[in-house]
């Protein structure tokens, strides 16, 4: 089983890194880009024992305290079998 995280900055939050990366598609002749936001992507191997709740349960504990800053960054989990 695999868990997949995804860590973005909030909404409120300023993403220096996104625009410094919007400017750049902006360089290369891209206009139609209204934002971009970056953010993290994790892949965790989970046991194969554990029940699809267990490995949501686990994997948002670790994601709430390890993966993400929760003041400035929300987060998203994913179970795949």
């Amino acid at each position: 089983m695999k868990a997949k995280v995804y860590v973005t900055l909030k909404p409120s939050v300023l993403d220096p890194q996104g625009k410094a990366i919007q400017h750049s598609v902006e360089l290369l002749g891209f206009e139609n880009v209204a934002d971009i936001r970056q953010g993290k992507y994790f892949e965790i191997a989970l046991d194969s024992n554990l029940s699809e709740t267990e490995a949501q349960t686990t994997t948002e504990k670790i994601a709430r305290e390890v993966l993400a800053n929760p003041v400035i960054e929300d987060y998203r989990v994913e179970i795949v079998q």
